[in-house]
């Protein structure tokens, strides 16, 4: 009985074919870069340092892994740029979303843990344990937090598909991207970006509900009447 073995693609022999296939290979391109070209446009104007950023109520700092139970590098450094614009009163909240979908697995407890150790109160933290993906994060923060204008503050292959989708989401954004070295997860997330690109395109278009909603809370608010 003779095994099945898959075929070898075949490339055109004629100049007609191979002309064909160039073209579909750079359409393909065109549009795989086309969501990427869709946040340059999006975020123009609205990304900067923390030293140049405006005032604001509050400030966003999205998960980013944890090793250990704590903070993995990348996060932490997102967690020292929003202590850094507390202390300055450049913010007066800041909102830490992030994975807690398992009980040994609790990203929003971890930066808060994080943020008190660096400085900001506790009362003015606020945690939303649903921040599965970057879309669900900046629809909550909208609808069950109220937050209408904030400072996001993530790494800077990340930033600007933050501050995209939460203008989508209906939050007024202001990004903050943190630098880093550029290592082997660094390239690893910006090669990610690309497809990650096309989804964020997908929900501002879609908009889908988030894994979870469920009610408003009033930590926002009542994290802002809090003596700091």
């Amino acid at each position: 009985m003779r095994r099945w073995r898959p075929r070898r693609p075949r490339f055109p022999r004629t100049r007609k074919g191979q002309r064909r296939l160039v073209r579909a290979v750079v359409a393909g391109c065109v549009l795989a870069l086309l969501p990427s070209a869709w946040l340059r446009v999006v975020t123009d104007g609205r990304l900067g340092s923390a030293s140049d950023v405006p005032r604001t109520d509050v400030a966003v700092v999205f998960g980013a892994g944890l090793w250990d139970g704590e903070p993995s590098p990348y996060l932490a450094h997102r967690l020292d740029a929003a202590a850094e614009l507390y202390r300055a009163g450049r913010v007066e909240v800041v909102l830490v979303t992030g994975d807690n979908s398992r009980e040994e697995y609790d990203e929003p407890d971890a930066m808060r843990a994080y943020l008190v150790r660096h400085g900001v109160p506790d009362g003015r933290i606020v945690s939303d344990y649903a921040g599965f993906d970057t879309w669900d994060s900046c629809v909550r923060a909208k609808k069950i937090f109220g937050v209408d204008r904030a400072v996001l503050i993530s790494q800077d292959f990340h930033i600007r598909r933050a501050v995209a989708l939460c203008q989508e989401a209906g939050v007024a954004s202001y990004g903050v991207g943190v630098d880093e070295a550029r290592d082997v997860t660094w390239y690893y997330g910006s090669a990610r970006e690309v497809l990650a690109a096309g989804k964020a395109a997908l929900d501002a278009v879609f908009e889908p509900d988030p894994k979870f909603l469920g009610p408003e809370e009033p930590g926002v608010s009542r994290a802002l009447g809090t003596p700091g």
